[in-house]
This record gives structure tokens, sequence and C-alpha cells, in this order.
């Protein structure tokens, strides 16, 4: 029989991993065996903890997870891993939140493998779709914030007293353009940008 491997992750450092972790343990795989990225998202699988874990996994091993968002969030690469680990490597996984997808035992004659890599591939069809309406409804929020006069983005940094006084100057040519953006910490285009607004201002 080979070993019993648990992993675990949390894509923010402000997380933690306690709820994981005690589903790992009440599985019953110590603590040597758990693998843990901290602070780390799912978007690909370049995370430390996980590369040395698929590294150590033999033929026969088996690999819990908590839900199928702890192993990746991208459904590509979640079905290849999948593949990588259950066909490859020959390694059975057990998702604890989803029963179904656990490789480990046969469900009335058909392979647990099947099984499981058909829900997957159900499961992550619909996890894509969401992520995709999310996605939507986000352009759907910011563009109807802008029709309302929302502005996003960092706010305009302040024209401070010395920006006109820099401004005098620069106009007087006592003093260039790009030397007045230095001394007030911006661009040099943004410089150029606030006179030409100021000029603006002034004749209307």
């Amino acid at each position: 029989m080979g070993t019993v491997y648990g992993y675990v992750r949390v894509s923010s450092q402000s997380q933690n991993l306690d709820r994981q972790m005690i589903a790992m343990r009440e599985y019953g795989i110590s603590d040597e065996n758990i693998f843990s990225d901290w602070g780390f998202s799912g978007k690909d699988f370049n995370r430390p903890a996980y590369k040395d874990m698929i590294t150590k996994l033999n033929a026969g091993d088996t690999l819990v997870i908590k839900s199928v968002d702890r192993l990746g969030r991208n459904y590509d690469e979640i079905i290849d891993e999948w593949r990588l680990i259950t066909r490859t490597k020959d390694v059975a996984i057990v998702v604890l939140d989803m029963p179904l997808l656990n490789t480990t035992r046969g469900i009335k004659g058909v392979t647990a493998k099947l099984i499981s890599a058909i829900f997957l591939e159900v499961l992550c069809c619909f996890a894509q779709l969401e992520r995709e309406k999310t996605h939507e409804r986000q352009k759907e929020g910011i563009a109807a914030a802008r029709a309302r006069g929302v502005r996003f983005g960092a706010p305009p940094k302040e024209r401070s007293q010395e920006f006109f006084i820099l401004m005098g100057k620069y106009l007087a040519g006592e003093i260039s353009g790009r030397r007045a953006a230095e001394q007030l910490g911006i661009s040099h285009s943004t410089f150029h940008r606030w006179v030409s607004e100021q000029l603006g201002e002034e004749a209307a």
C-alpha cells in the first residue's frame, strides 16, 4: 500500500490553513505528509509545496485535497494535472468535499478513475462558466458605474503650490519641464499635461 499525502492551499497570507489541516488530520494523514502552500494563488501550478509534492508522488500513493479549487482554478490546467496524477503517476485522488471524486474505489462495476474523470470534466466546465459569468457581471458593473460618473484608478495627485511656482519658472524659461517634473516627483508628460490643463482653465 502506498503513502497517503495531503495538499492544502490558501491564496492570501491573511487566510489560514486550519480548516483544511483539520480535515487532513481527521482523514488520518500525518503532518509530515501534508504539503501546504500559504499565500499562493490557484491560477497555475507554479507553487513550491505543490511542485515538491508532485516529485514525491509514486504509483500506489493517494493524494487527498479538501476541494477541487485547492488543486487549482484554471479549467484546462486542472484537467491536465488530474490526468498527470491519476494516469501518468498512477496516484489516487480523494476530494473530501466531493465524494464522487474519489479514484480509490469503483462504483457498481465502473472504474472509479472513469467516474471521477467524467465528473471532474463536468464540474470544471461549470466552474469555468461561472468564472466567465462573474467576469461578465464585473464588466457590466464597471460600465454601469462609469455611466454614473464613477472614476476608477488612483486619485489624481494634488497640484501643490510648488507646482504653480515651478510652472511660472517653466513658462519664463527659468527651468526645464523635465527638471520641474523631477522636483515635483511626477513624470515629464504629467507636468506638461498639468501645465496645458492649467493654461486651458485660465483661458476659459
